[in-house]
């Protein structure tokens, strides 16, 4: 059964920085986030800023293709 509910937009665009793929729909987002809290309980706060940091990097494109990981280590 699908319900509706009511985010702020600040909320919403953090689910959306946390979708892995475009298309990942928000219950996705939502249940890895489930996952993630039962499986690790809370989080440290080293993990909080690694995390912090890594959405950061990816924001400003600080990331790489796996073809382009391959071709600067001259993997096949």
């Amino acid at each position: 059964m699908a319900t509706t509910i009511q985010l702020e937009e600040k909320t919403k665009a953090k689910l959306d920085n946390l979708k892995i793929h475009p298309r990942d729909t928000y219950n996705k987002v939502i249940e890895r986030l489930i996952t993630i809290s039962d499986d690790e309980g809370e989080l440290s706060e080293e993990t909080i800023r690694h995390i912090e940091q890594s959405l950061e990097d990816i924001k400003k494109g600080k990331i790489y293709t796996l073809e382009e990981v391959r071709k600067k280590l001259k993997l096949k």
